[in-house]
């Protein structure tokens, strides 16, 4: 059985396919906010980011870019790709889920999502490994 999880694991095939969920959540969010602009930028305003056209585009960009490098490895940029998500999503937690400044149970939620980002950089750190260290 050993065997058989490993021959799978190693398959090339299973790393595509381990990057393309690992980066589902960034590329799922960047085509919803192209085909929903208006969203995203009511987003940065609910945040109150300044420029919030801009800062909708930048976010679009940084999800779709970053996806497609850690999926292509274009160029040997995947660790690239995997450290702009990672601090894109760092970035979230005190502009987008401020956990500390809010009331129970909204606190709760909020410090939820902000474990959840956490917990996704370090994935994102894993296939910054994976872009940069050649597989046996």
């Amino acid at each position: 059985m050993q065997d058989l999880v490993i021959a799978v694991l190693q398959h090339p095939v299973a790393l595509l396919v381990a990057k393309l969920v690992l980066t589902f959540v960034f590329w799922m969010a960047g085509l919803f906010g192209v085909f929903n602009f208006k969203v995203i930028v009511q987003e940065m305003v609910d945040v109150n980011l300044p420029n919030p056209r801009f800062f909708a585009l930048a976010t679009i960009f940084t999800q779709l870019a970053g996806s497609l490098l850690i999926i292509t490895n274009l160029g040997g940029y995947g660790w690239l790709g995997a450290g702009w998500l990672a601090v894109f999503l760092l970035l979230t937690i005190p502009l987008g889920h401020p956990f500390w400044k809010f009331d129970e149970p909204k606190r709760t939620h909020e410090f939820h999502i902000a474990l959840e980002h956490v917990t996704v950089v370090g994935g994102l750190m894993l296939a910054a490994i994976l872009s940069v260290v050649p597989l046996s």
